[in-house]
């Protein structure tokens, strides 16, 4: 089973046609009046009965308000990198942050060449492919000018910017074994078609993925998987590849208005409830999996500040104890009419546990700010010392970073219920589930921690 456990996302797949744009048009905003999160048109530029794809995006994204608008996917033969940065940057400017970047190696070598495009050979488009991924990012990220000298692509000097309004996804549409590579180690997502990647080849296509994004020293849950599908799936199929096959973004390729509806109405909120439901009844982590550090050795050397540094974590972890039956209290408080949910999430957003930057999976920095030993680990993390002082914790410290990140997640998930009880003070109850989710995870994690980490960090010494 491969759940990556990203939030489950529906869009449209809109056709291209320019005596269709007024149903394209109509089809964009009535997605984003039922509730979908995307919006995207097919790019094949040397069709002439389709418009432009850029041009139909920037007037869907400016007649839409919510939906994320994309290419699906951009045509790079004919879409030079740095302009198509500057293109995507800047429609995320205009809709406030709602597009992402879906992104080709080309097809149809004829018909590019016809447009002045280069032929390329599969090889040869994968390294074109993976050069302007570089030369795109580099473009978004502030800096001085960007140098770039690749086969296909070059910058010299150009001027980052503009940039983005939030981070844009670049979503690659692979089929083959070099193309699912490179979108382990360089992509944000996968894109892949139903008609070109059958239902029973995605866990294959996921696998290599997922090893080439280890080999990269990334995560598989790095990579969102959207699928572009027809209208033959139903509800159940689709859950089932959210929990089963990795596949969290659901794409209709729509032509009607009763196709979106059903779609929109029926589907969606169907897959949505049977992947929560399914996903609330596992557990976060399965504790009996957990590495074990090594056992303390007979004559070991313990010191006392390292002794020190052992009793402020079980401080610091006592602190965010009491900071858990604080949000128990509060949300109490919300179900019995007592406090306003906003002012509960106010204060929830106050503590500790909440400003802490779980996602640094590093003995974190809110940590160490609390931790004082000779005043050296204000700049400084401790499990990379620990990892250095003591290899054999490795997997412990990578087990404990993973579990950094779940709690990172939950914490998200109670700010969202939080959000949504604004709103509909009836959804309390997903409140209370959270917290108790909430309660499990970091009760646990915490315990988990201490056994681990207090007998190494008192005879580990550490870099002043």
């Amino acid at each position: 089973m491969t759940d990556y456990g990203h939030p489950v996302e529906f869009g449209v797949f809109l056709p291209p046609g320019a005596a269709e744009f007024a149903t394209t048009l109509r089809l964009a905003q009535a997605a984003d009046g039922l509730g979908l999160e995307l919006v995207s048109i097919q790019d094949h530029p040397y069709n002439a009965a389709n418009l432009d794809t850029w041009t139909s995006l920037s007037v869907i994204g400016a007649l839409t308000t919510n939906v994320r608008v994309f290419p699906n996917v951009a045509n790079l033969p004919l879409r030079p990198p740095a302009m198509l940065a500057r293109a995507a940057a800047s429609l995320d400017v205009v809709t406030g942050g709602r597009v992402e970047l879906g992104l080709g190696a080309g097809a149809f070598w004829d018909a590019i060449g016809a447009m002045g495009g280069p032929r390329r050979t599969p090889p040869e488009s994968v390294e074109a492919l993976e050069e302007a991924i570089t030369v795109i990012r580099s473009l978004w990220t502030p800096g001085r000018g960007v140098r770039f000298e690749g086969r296909h692509y070059s910058v010299d000097g150009a001027r980052p910017g503009p940039f983005p309004a939030h981070d844009i996804g670049i979503w690659v549409g692979a089929y083959k074994k070099r193309m699912l590579q490179l979108t382990g180690r360089k992509a944000d997502g996968w894109l892949p078609s139903s008609p070109y990647a059958p239902t029973q080849q995605l866990k294959a296509m996921n696998a290599i993925i997922d090893e080439a994004a280890v080999e990269a020293g990334r995560s598989p849950k790095d990579i969102r998987r959207i699928y572009n599908i027809g209208t033959e799936f139903t509800a159940d199929q689709l859950a089932e590849l959210a929990l089963h096959d990795g596949m969290s973004g659901f794409v209709l390729m729509v032509n009607t208005d009763d196709e979106l509806r059903h779609f929109a109405e029926e589907v969606a909120p169907a897959v949505r409830e049977m992947v929560q439901k399914e996903r609330d009844s596992r557990p976060l982590w399965d504790e009996s999996t957990r590495p074990k550090g090594p056992a303390p050795e007979a004559g070991a050397v313990y010191t006392a500040s390292g002794r020190a540094l052992g009793r402020q974590l079980i401080g610091v972890h006592d602190h965010l104890r009491e900071e858990l039956t604080k949000v128990r209290a509060i949300v109490g408080q919300v179900a019995d009419g007592v406090l306003d949910v906003g002012a509960a999430r106010s204060e929830i957003n106050t503590m500790t546990m909440r400003q802490n930057n779980w996602t640094m999976g590093a003995y974190c920095e809110s940590y160490c700010r609390l931790v004082t030993i000779h005043h050296t680990l204000e700049d400084t993390s401790l499990y990379p010392q620990l990892r250095e002082g003591d290899p054999r914790l490795g997997p412990v410290l990578d087990r404990l970073t993973e579990e950094h990140q779940v709690i990172h997640e939950v914490l998200e998930r109670l700010d969202a219920a939080l959000v949504a009880a604004v709103a509909q003070p009836e959804r309390i109850t997903e409140v209370q589930k959270a917290v108790d989710q909430l309660a499990d995870t970091l009760l646990s994690h915490l315990s988990y921690e201490e056994g681990e980490l207090v007998e190494p960090m008192a005879r580990i010494a550490y870099h002043h």
